[in-house]
């Protein structure tokens, strides 16, 4: 659907709305992502989440991320090459690999947080600080009602 030829009556729903404003937030990252070489959006989570639990498995990455096992397989190839990441035989299975990012993968990180805080901060240029703010807020809290997950910086209840 083209935005700027969308129906009048769409204008005002905040399902359209969310819509649009994620439309423009993943091309935003996905410009920035590839802007630093890295050749899909799911690399951040990857990154994250290991910077976040230390070594894991594969299979667990994907589920905790969303993402299909090639696609993880892919990803963890990728960035082992880059030197980010390291596989190793898991101590208590030795079938299955552990994955753990290294020094460098953090340091990666760290650019790609950059990135994204870059992104995030033309998405949300028209908004003041506390504008910003309560948006935070707000879509924590519907993430927080629809999910059960319970985003940090959302207000208390």
């Amino acid at each position: 659907m083209d935005p700027l030829n969308t129906p009048v009556r769409l204008h005002g729903r905040a399902t359209w709305l969310l819509g649009q404003a994620s439309n423009q937030g993943h091309r935003l990252i996905g410009e920035r992502m590839q802007a630093t070489g890295v050749p899909s959006r799911s690399y951040y989570p990857l990154l994250a989440a290991l910077a976040d639990s230390g070594a894991t498995s594969q299979a667990d990455l994907g589920r905790r991320i969303g993402l299909d096992r090639s696609d993880v397989t892919a990803a963890v190839t990728d960035l082992e090459g880059r030197g980010c990441l390291e596989r190793a035989p898991d101590p208590a299975d030795r079938r299955r690999n552990l994955v753990r990012i290294t020094e460098d993968g953090l340091r990666f990180l760290g650019a790609l947080d950059a990135e994204l805080d870059a992104a995030q901060e033309e998405l949300l240029a028209p908004l003041s600080e506390s504008e910003r703010k309560t948006l935070i807020a707000m879509l924590g809290r519907l993430v927080d009602h629809h999910t059960g997950l319970r985003i940090s910086g959302t207000e208390e209840r």
